[in-house]
């Protein structure tokens, strides 16, 4: 029987703007990290929204980020369906 160790939990996306001087002129940028200082790319926040979920295996060490939506679709059908089938 195997038997899979996950947590999963929720986390919400953080807009960090950074600064930086370069010859007397300022730029400004814009990035998006989680909790666990993990980087998300624009166009996933833009596609998928700030709602994320962070699933770790304390069995060997992973953690994965994903958008809540893809997980709901992804996961939450196939508990429904395991549901319905008993």
């Amino acid at each position: 029987m195997e038997r899979k160790i996950e947590r999963v939990r929720g986390a919400h996306v953080r807009e960090v703007v950074g600064k930086k001087v370069v010859k007397d002129k300022l730029y400004t940028y814009t990035y998006y990290t989680l909790p666990l200082n993990i980087y998300i790319p624009k166009h996933v926040i833009h596609k998928y929204g700030r709602e994320y979920v962070v699933i770790i295996n304390s069995e060997t060490g992973e953690i994965r980020a994903m958008p809540k939506k893809l997980y709901e679709e992804r996961y939450g059908k196939q508990e429904e369906s395991k549901e319905t089938e008993g």
